[in-house]
């Protein structure tokens, strides 16, 4: 069972959208404790850490197109005993992985670890 799970769904134009995407930057940009406006008056706040894991997923099916960008990081503070993978990887080629669509849909997606 999850401590906490929020989730809204609401229809945006595509300005709206962009405005929300560029408060996540901003936020990701400065990171430390973060507070974003999701609009309805409702505020959440965040503590974001320098180093995140990412999920980037597109899917095409239906008539509809998903685009799904996810950020994971730890709830508790950890010690850095090793590199981040950014640094580490530096100079290694970048491995794309894929995966096949959800049953029941046609689609592309690119996966790098998911959080629900």
């Amino acid at each position: 069972m999850k401590d906490l799970k929020f989730e809204q769904k609401t229809s945006l134009s595509r300005g709206e959208a962009a405005d929300r995407l560029d408060a996540l930057a901003a936020a990701l940009r400065d990171g430390g404790e973060a507070e974003l406006e999701l609009g309805s008056g409702t505020t959440l706040s965040l503590r974001i850490p320098d180093d995140l894991r990412t999920e980037v997923e597109v899917e095409v099916g239906d008539g509809e197109v998903e685009l799904e960008i996810e950020f994971k990081w730890p709830t508790g503070r950890t010690r850095r005993t090793a590199p981040s993978q950014s640094a580490a990887g530096a100079d290694k080629p970048m491995r794309k992985k894929s995966a096949p669509a959800r049953p029941g849909r046609s689609g592309t997606g690119a996966r790098t670890g998911k959080s629900g």
